[in-house]
């Protein structure tokens, strides 16, 4: 009973090496035409679905479960279990033949020859009595795994999206290795799609980029009860045509479990509240407690006590950072800044401590320029000569009665200051950005853009400079040059 969804009626077949779980058609509607095609295990499929167990059926199955003690230890009767990634390794390990992680060998070539499937795949034994494996349609060779690792290493996502993924890159044998689980769902849902488009037939890459667009949406933040029922139509179709593309050897239980994971979402909502990951980052936090290997339990209990003690303590301590009071990595909230009621004035980030003067000029030639032009039309001399006006009337009002005009009114008649400041970087609602001279020389990638649109289109661009506007009365405007 491998899954516990389709319990004892898991579909698969016996294989040389391994039971591979392979038969998705069955899920199928009894009239869908795939159901009769036999490229797939060289037989039709004429079973019904597996039947949806209710509670009674699960709970006399718990009662034939024989009583053990739990752990992992031989003495309560356990073992240790390897814990891998195993949809990234599936797809990962199969394209770029990384050993130890590979699906196509020759087991599971004899496979095909037992299934009588596929002979362009079967091996064939050369003139000299040595016995050769055709390559796949979907694998790489090494050139194109070189290149498909260079495309890895040269991808440059924002500050604190992955891990720098360049460490986990071998270009010498085209081969990725050490990636966290964070990192194997960005190479899975974003990079994968991108760098296999060159490379691979377009039926086995459409597939492919199917499921990490499936994987993508099951991940989102928000979940619609219609999309995942359509998601759970599309795994199954996703899964009938991989199994027309690998052998029956590349499907293991997580490969099949994959077909469940759109229902448990119904039932259960977003994947970020069931998984594993905060999990396993807590036990390596207790993990690191230890320091007597005879006594391991102990030492955590010991370690945990004390965190629970400090973590008590310091939500009584005001002028001491904790881990309550600490600022975030991003912090864009700048100290002892007046409450602003212009929302020219509202938008402030918080540029580095360094910054770069520079003074306007010909400001004062362009001022005689625009008076010196004769009027020809109201609108255009509207709209030169509305700014000084408006400078002088804003003046005046707040030389007869100050308290008419508010201070950022009285900043923004006036003149912006001669002295502009430029920042290679700014936060801004908790986002960095960096211009692209700054962002040139390093391995993350923070100077990109986007604006909205009216009609809905986005429009993209890179960020050039990054201008501070300073006014009287403490006032300033943050301005960002686009390209």
């Amino acid at each position: 009973m491998a899954c516990p969804t389709c319990n004892e009626h898991t579909p698969s077949i016996g294989l040389n090496s391994k039971i591979g779980y392979v038969g998705h058609r069955r899920f199928l509607e009894m009239s869908d035409p795939r159901r009769r095609s036999k490229k797939y295990n060289g037989k039709p499929e004429k079973r019904a679905p597996p039947p949806i167990l209710m509670g009674d059926d699960i709970l006399s199955q718990l009662d034939r479960i024989p009583l053990t003690l739990p752990g992992k230890h031989k003495q309560f009767g356990g073992v240790k279990r390897k814990r891998s990634r195993e949809e990234l390794n599936c797809f990962v390990g199969t394209l770029l033949s990384i050993d130890g992680k590979l699906k196509d060998i020759d087991k599971a070539r004899m496979d095909l020859q037992d299934l009588q499937i596929r002979r362009e795949l079967l091996l064939y034994e050369d003139r000299n009595g040595k016995w050769k494996t055709p390559p796949a349609s979907y694998t790489l060779s090494v050139q194109e795994r070189i290149e498909f690792a260079d495309f890895i290493k040269s991808v440059r996502f924002p500050d604190g999206f992955p891990a720098n993924l360049d460490k986990n890159v071998n270009l010498d044998t085209g081969k990725i290795s050490g990636l966290k689980s964070h990192d194997c769902h960005v190479l899975l849902q974003r990079l994968l799609p991108a760098g296999i488009r060159k490379f691979l037939k377009k039926e086995i890459r459409d597939t492919i980029i199917e499921l990490c667009v499936y994987f993508k949406q099951l991940c989102s933040r928000t979940l619609n009860v219609s999309d995942l029922e359509k998601m759970q139509t599309n795994i199954l179709t996703i899964l009938c045509k991989l199994e027309t593309i690998f052998p029956p050897a590349f499907f293991d239980i997580m490969v099949h479990v994959v077909m469940h994971l759109p229902k448990e979402a119904i039932l259960g909502g977003p994947v970020q509240y069931r998984w594993m990951y905060p999990i396993e980052r807590s036990m390596s936090v207790y993990k690191q407690y230890v320091r007597n290997r005879a006594r391991p339990e102990g030492s955590i209990a010991e370690s945990f006590v004390v965190n629970e003690a400090v973590t008590f303590c310091s939500m009584y301590f005001r002028e001491v950072e904790t881990r309550f009071n600490c600022p975030d990595r991003n912090n864009d909230i700048v100290q002892n800044m007046p409450t602003r009621q212009f929302s020219v004035f509202k938008h402030v980030g918080r540029p580095p401590r360094y910054e770069d003067s520079r003074h306007l000029t010909h400001a004062n030639e362009h001022k005689e320029l625009l008076q010196a032009r004769s009027v020809g039309n109201i609108e255009k001399v509207q709209e030169t000569e509305f700014p000084e006006w408006f400078k002088t009337r804003i003046n005046e009002l707040r030389l007869s009665n100050q308290g008419a005009v508010s201070d950022e009114l009285y900043a923004i008649s006036n003149q912006a200051n001669a002295a502009i400041y430029f920042y290679p970087g700014c936060i801004v609602i908790g986002i960095k950005f960096l211009v692209k001279e700054r962002d040139d020389n390093r391995k993350t990638q923070n100077s990109g853009v986007m604006v909205p649109g009216e009609d809905g289109e986005n429009f993209y661009g890179t960020l050039e400079k990054i201008m501070e506007f300073t006014y009287l009365k403490d006032c300033s405007v943050l301005l960002f040059l686009c390209k």
